[in-house]
């Protein structure tokens, strides 16, 4: 199914992987796997991917510090990989008007203490769509790299993350504030 949904749109495929088992198949048919929040201290599956030569995308846990997602991604690199993305999606704190806090000191800081990439997360972040877009223009501003962003034509009706999920309408307004930041900054997109 991700074979036919690359060769349909052209895009790249990012899929998670959740153990070792699952490399095989999805190293076979992904561009990107994809180390979800729940596994980033997975030790033996971070040591598995670091033989790959696909990029790895590592989102920070829930509940972890800084220091510990760069830990993680020492056990990719260590192993061979260089091509390691960090992920900011937020961060489990005592705040309920959120799925997550979303830890905009972690961009400038990751971008400081790494030559890693760095991209946000806004829709995990946040977990509600009206509020996705600010977050995402805030990490853009911050010095992210890239974002992850669920888009769906029908998010009441999404089979999973629909609350999170902005129309193509919203998005592509997005996408020209976003491009606007970055030139400000004098970025490029």
């Amino acid at each position: 199914m991700l074979a036919a949904a690359r060769e349909m749109t052209g895009l790249p495929i990012v899929t998670e992987i959740m153990s070792i088992d699952q490399l095989p198949i999805m190293a076979a048919y992904a561009d990107i796997l994809q180390i979800g929040a729940r596994n980033m201290q997975n030790f033996s599956l971070l040591t598995a991917v670091s033989s790959l030569q696909k990029p790895i995308l590592l989102k920070r846990g829930m509940g972890n510090k800084i220091d510990e997602l760069l830990m993680a991604a020492e056990y990719i690199l260590d192993g061979g990989n260089q091509n390691v993305i960090l992920c900011e999606r937020g961060i489990r704190t005592f705040e309920t008007a959120a799925r997550n806090t979303f830890d905009l000191n972690a961009i400038p800081i990751l971008k400081d203490l790494t030559h890693l990439p760095v991209i946000a997360d806004p829709s995990h972040a946040i977990g509600n769509a009206k509020y996705v877009p600010a977050i995402a223009r805030s990490a853009i501003a911050a010095g992210s790299d890239g974002l992850l962003v669920e888009v769906h034509d029908d998010p009441q009706h999404a089979l999973s993350d629909g609350d999170q999920s902005i129309t193509p309408a919203v998005f592509t307004e997005l996408m020209q504030h976003i491009t606007a930041i970055a030139l400000c900054l004098g970025r490029y997109v």
